[in-house]
């Protein structure tokens, strides 16, 4: 009889995967100190405390950060897959990175004033880096990571459009490790300034019971349904996915307990994988926190967070939509039904013990959309967090709850440092090229200046790119060189362009051959990883075509004119419905769909959606003639049973 896999024995992603062990073990408490000093030295940069008098300049603060988060990711993260225990070369490495860190933290004043540095040092730093690529992203990131960051060594070799401006080994280091463009950079502040607090506000409510009241809270609105588990993974999985931002965490945290109930009423092992790997993987993108990439894309483009947490309301609810209703559509073709009633929890208990999650969400949106606090709301929301917690004896942060929370917290700083840090390299080697430019410059010649090939050539380049898993990597790399092409041929809105290239980066997450959070998924359900892969892409396949529809109206996006929503989004709406029936042999409200009458409808319903008088006009007269065929053909068929 197959049982399902533990929680240790999850092939989660080295990025995921710690050996801090158990709470009290030795490196559980070192690695609790050193992220207790690295969140002490953000609040007070963040929040310009003195310290003997004097402010944290900008660089000491960065260095300090790296210096202890760095550390900590020597500490926590394993450095192949199963260790348990930490070597001694992993506490050497963390002494070391902390020492160097601290003593460029000492002469940050000279590097602002005077270009201090330090050649040998700079060379232990960045291979000390290279290695945190290598734990936190594997291998391939460990080699996008290596070949771009030493492309200005070679840049002049290159022909045509990848030629750039040289550089001698000692000054791409010093750009690499001491100047904005790289770790002094976009990078650092993204993950010591603007992603820290809403990393620490996760955590906060992830360690006093967020999870289980987000999966309850579902249980008790959706459970009673046909196909109820599956539609509570969907919903806790977009809940706790924009909270942690991490994919895997969360498969493999809310996955393993929806998973095996999915299972239960009849959902096939591939099938439950993939709903879940579908569904945190859209968490990502999902206000009110999503992903990191959403930081790095606000920073990238020049706009508030609050201006990018917008534009992403319309095309993750449409996507989590799509999902809902082939997760229905499968259960009605099946015959399933939903949970007993007395096997799910009261919505008004659910509510009376959870309020306070959903008092401190409200106040984060708030405090974004309303105050402006921007990321300083986060620290505030966590502060709630701690206080409410008071009001129960079940949330009541004891000593032992906090040091939990802030073990959490290190956790999720840790792993999110250790992937974003050596970017910089990446970011560095771009920028003091000059490539960027004739990259967009070629991409533009290559098209011939028609926007749907360069279209064609950012899917393909998107695409490619993320099959390593590395999203935030795509993203930068393609928001420099192919985002520019795309506005400047097209006259595509910006924010639009941006979050086209991030859909698509992240696509990778699902799609074979890669299709990492499938791949872990399959693992809990005991399912075969490719079948649950393809299987995913099914399921999310809205995340595939809406990414073309918001590049050429904005609206959907929340920019510029939104009468458009008037009549485009009621299409897409329907577009999905019909795609979604397609796709499983079942239009809601209508009926089963044949096989043949499958592709037909699919087609139909994608033209219906697409964002274009013609191609709607022309879709939605062949969907009306469909579904009045279904419709009948169910009708004929019902009166045969009776």
């Amino acid at each position: 009889m197959k049982t399902e896999p533990s929680s240790h024995e999850l092939e989660t992603p080295e990025s995921e995967a710690t050996r801090l062990g158990d709470s009290f073990s030795w490196q559980s408490i070192l690695f609790v100190a050193l992220s207790v000093c690295g969140l002490l030295a953000g609040l007070t940069y963040i929040f310009g405390f003195t310290w003997n008098g004097q402010r944290l300049l900008e660089g000491e603060y960065y260095w300090a950060f790296i210096g202890f988060f760095a550390a900590a990711a020597f500490i926590a993260l394993p450095g192949r897959v199963g260790q348990t225990s930490v070597p001694f070369y992993d506490v050497i490495a963390a002494v070391a990175v902390l020492g160097v860190s601290f003593y460029f933290a000492a002469n940050a004043w000279d590097m602002v004033q005077a270009g201090w540095s330090n050649l040998y040092m700079g060379i232990v730093v960045w291979l000390l880096m290279m290695e945190l690529s290598r734990r936190s992203g594997g291998t391939p990131f460990l080699l996008v990571v290596v070949l771009i960051g030493l492309y200005p060594l070679v840049a002049d070799y290159f022909p045509g459009l990848l030629m750039g401006i040289p550089y001698q080994f000692e000054h791409m280091i010093e750009a690499h490790v001491f100047r904005a463009e790289g770790m002094m950079g976009i990078t650092t502040k993204i993950v010591a300034e603007i992603i820290l607090g809403f990393l620490v506000f996760a955590g906060m409510l992830l360690a006093t019971g967020a999870g289980t009241f987000f999966i309850d809270l579902a249980n008790a609105s959706f459970g009673r349904y046909r196909g109820g588990p599956a539609k509570v993974a969907v919903v806790a999985s977009a809940f706790m996915g924009s909270l942690s931002g991490s994919i895997f965490s969360n498969i493999a945290g809310t996955g393993s307990i929806t998973i095996p109930t999915m299972k239960k009423v009849g959902y096939p092992a591939h099938y439950a994988g993939a709903i879940e790997a579908c569904a945190s993987t859209g968490g990502v993108v999902m206000p009110p926190v999503m992903g990191a990439i959403a930081f790095v894309m606000a920073i990238t483009i020049g706009v508030d967070y609050v201006t990018v947490m917008i534009a992403a309301i319309v095309p993750s609810l449409l996507f989590y939509f799509g999902l809902i209703l082939q997760v229905d559509a499968y259960a009605a073709r099946t015959g399933m039904k939903g949970m007993p009633r007395d096997q799910l929890p009261s919505t008004r208990k659910v509510l009376l013990r959870g309020w306070p999650f959903l008092f401190v969400m409200v106040f984060l949106i708030w405090g974004l959309l309303y105050m402006r606090w921007e990321y300083y709301t986060p620290w505030y929301a966590s502060l709630l967090m701690i206080g409410l917690s008071f009001l129960r004896k079940e949330t009541r942060l004891t000593p032992r709850r906090l040091y939990e929370a802030i073990r959490q917290i290190g956790v999720l700083i840790t792993q999110t440092a250790a992937i974003i840090l050596p970017i910089a390299f990446v970011v560095s080697a771009l920028t003091i090229t000059g490539v960027t430019g004739a990259l967009t410059s070629g991409l533009v010649a290559l098209g011939g200046g028609n926007i749907f090939l360069i279209i064609c050539f950012g899917v393909m380049a998107c695409f490619i790119m993320g099959m390593a898993g590395l999203a935030i990597v795509a993203y930068i790399f393609l928001a420099v060189t192919l985002a520019p092409a795309m506005v400047e041929v097209g006259g595509l809105n910006t924010i639009a362009v941006h979050f086209f290239i991030v859909y698509y980066a992240m696509l990778s997450a699902i799609t074979p051959p890669v299709g990492a959070a499938a791949f872990l998924a399959a693992t809990i359900a005991g399912a075969k990883p490719m079948k649950t892969s393809f299987t995913a892409m099914r399921l999310g396949v809205v995340i595939y075509f809406v990414p073309l529809f918001f590049l050429f109206q904005p609206a959907l996006v929340l920019q510029g004119d939104l009468t458009p929503l008037i009549y485009v989004l009621p299409s897409i709406i329907m577009g999905i419905m019909l795609i979604s029936g397609g796709l499983e042999g079942y239009l809601l409200g209508v009926g089963l769909v044949q096989r043949w009458q499958r592709l037909p409808l699919v087609a139909a319903g994608f033209a219906f959606s697409f964002p274009g008088l013609l191609t709607t006009m022309l879709g939605g007269l062949v969907s009306a003639a469909l579904v009045a065929l279904i419709w009948r053909q169910n009708r004929t068929l019902r009166a045969v049973q009776v």
